[in-house]
């Protein structure tokens, strides 16, 4: 019999493992406990947390572009003012999906992720935007979902218009 070498001596291992663990060994997890629960934006919280976002931005005077993701990054919805920017859907988006990604709004990545400060190789994650503009969607202390809003002069007009549209929504994802 020839001896198992490199990968497969590794995934040898690896069933030997999940054997051991399937057969109940002491101090091993149930199927129950292997398993979790997430909660999410419905496609309706989502489109009416964008139409929020982008009427503050029209009221306001702005031409933006808003994108609503899921808790992993996922484009719920993404809607554009008829003269916003070629570049603003994208930018939403990329906004929303940072957010959600680093579990932390846009605006305080753009601080902590300066030229000479330590964050600063996060900004080339692929798709990772820094700037403000992005914003967590918060349900009962659990990230459910992101926004983004991209159009308004600054990440800081950008913010509030994000803002509006998760106070849109607050008594549909209040727990």
């Amino acid at each position: 019999m020839r001896p198992i070498k490199g990968i497969c001596a590794a995934m040898a291992v690896g069933v030997l493992i999940l054997s051991a663990l399937a057969a109940g060994t002491p101090g091993t997890a149930t199927a129950e406990e292997g398993l979790f629960e997430t909660k999410s934006l419905t496609p309706a919280a989502a489109l009416k947390a964008a139409q929020a976002a982008l009427k503050k931005c029209q009221d306001d005077g702005y031409q933006a572009a808003v994108a609503v993701v899921d808790r992993s990054g996922i484009v719920q919805v993404v809607l554009r003012d008829r003269f916003a920017g070629a570049h603003t859907p994208e930018t939403a988006r990329r906004k929303a999906w940072t957010a959600v990604s680093f579990r932390t709004n846009t605006t305080a990545l753009a601080e902590v992720t300066q030229a000479g400060k330590p964050q600063f190789g996060v900004r080339h994650v692929a798709d990772a935007l820094m700037i403000g503009g992005g914003l967590m969607i918060d349900a009962g202390g659990s990230l459910v979902a992101g926004i983004g809003v991209s159009g308004a002069p600054g990440g800081h007009l950008d913010d509030i218009c994000a803002q509006a549209g998760i106070d849109a929504i607050d008594d549909l994802i209040a727990f």
